[in-house]
């Protein structure tokens, strides 16, 4: 089977131009202008773009969380990533068991349905001297990226010693530690205090983690990281004091790399106010305008690295079925919420945990 493309611009890592491509059983058998081949389809790509099929380097699917899961499987997510020209995504194992190896099993049984390809990170979400042992074992089970928290009290997140260690080892072993920075502490005291007061809106998701304390994570991530003489990636960037820490930390000789997603492009905390504000809801939460504009900057300039989608949906109104490929499908999700007190830490972390993606929207607050 050959597809002969005609007339498109090709995107290249080192340059971009006009060319025809030639397409042989699903590969690219050659590249260059005014091609001829008699007995292939001919695709006119004239005026369009030609690019490689995309990289997600985050993505959340079959993620069990706040009793439900989330609405993506690796099958239902990938096949919505291919259709967008993404065909590769890195999703993220849960540390669910006694073992990272244990974790690692359970989630390649689940990814076995996947439409692309894929690979994943390690969540390092607890520490000791046994997890420290093992983490030098992951490269040989194909994964050598682990992620980290400075957020998620007494769930996800690691003290700074643990994690300055966890980049030590990284260090020695090839890997490299992702990190999701904000502050844990600041964020448990104003979530109390919200709920004591009873504001329970969506907007309040935002101001229960504020940007001083991405922007305070990030500079201490990346500290970290120079004294462990280690690299680091701190994934979903969304304030504008995060670039201006990254770039400082790089100035200063630190092997630091920052991701950044569509929602903190686009949207601000203005959304978290309409009345379907809690399709808004992400963690970290989306910010405002300048926020928008200087991520925007920053890769523009490349202080940003890469943009993931932390594509992690769940539905907005689980209790109505909806229909995919002919079968009936519902899955609790923001519903969740209010059948929950309140004022317990329990409603708390399920009304306002999770992430934003496409389509289909987190689980949060409903209003």
């Amino acid at each position: 089977m050959k597809t002969l493309i005609k007339g498109g611009r090709l995107v290249t890592a080192e340059q971009t131009f006009s060319t025809d491509i030639l397409v042989v059983d699903e590969k690219i058998s050659q590249i260059g202008k005014n091609l001829q081949t008699g007995d292939a389809k001919v695709e006119d790509a004239s005026g369009r773009f030609i690019l490689p099929g995309g990289v997600d380097p985050h993505v959340h699917l079959d993620l069990p969380m706040a009793g439900t899961v989330s609405s993506d499987d690796h099958y239902t997510g990938t096949k919505a990533a291919a259709f967008g020209g993404t065909t590769t995504v890195i999703d993220f194992v849960s540390f669910d068991f006694p073992t990272l190896g244990q974790s690692v099993d359970t989630w390649k049984k689940n990814a076995e349905k996947a439409a692309v390809d894929y690979s994943a990170h390690m969540n390092l979400t607890r520490f000791d001297e046994k997890i420290a042992a093992e983490l030098s074992t992951l490269p040989g089970m194909g994964i050598t990226t682990v992620k980290t928290f400075t957020a998620y009290n007494n769930r996800l997140r690691l003290p700074d010693g643990d994690i300055f260690r966890a980049l030590r080892i990284a260090r020695d072993h090839g890997m490299l530690v992702l990190l999701h920075a904000e502050n844990g502490d600041v964020i448990e005291t104003l979530i109390s205090e919200a709920l004591a007061a009873h504001h329970l809106t969506p907007e309040w998701h935002a101001k229960t983690r504020p940007a001083w304390g991405a922007v305070e994570a990030t500079l201490r991530a990346s500290s970290l990281a120079a004294q462990a003489e280690s690299a680091l990636y701190i994934v979903h960037m969304n304030v504008a004091g995060e670039v201006d820490m990254l770039r400082y930390a790089r100035q200063h000789g630190v092997r630091v790399m920052g991701e950044t997603c569509p929602q903190y492009l686009f949207f601000t905390e203005d959304d978290l106010r309409r009345p379907d504000g809690a399709k808004w809801v992400c963690s970290p939460p989306v910010r405002t305008k300048a926020d928008n504009a200087r991520l925007w900057e920053g890769l523009a300039d490349g202080t940003l690295q890469t943009i993931g989608t932390d594509h992690c949906p769940f539905f907005f109104d689980g209790t109505k079925t909806i229909m995919y490929e002919g079968q009936p499908v519902a899955i609790p999700g923001k519903e969740l919420g209010p059948r929950i007190s309140p004022r317990s830490p329990t409603a708390c972390r399920v009304w306002v945990t999770a992430c934003r993606c496409s389509g289909r929207t987190a689980l949060g607050l409903a209003s």
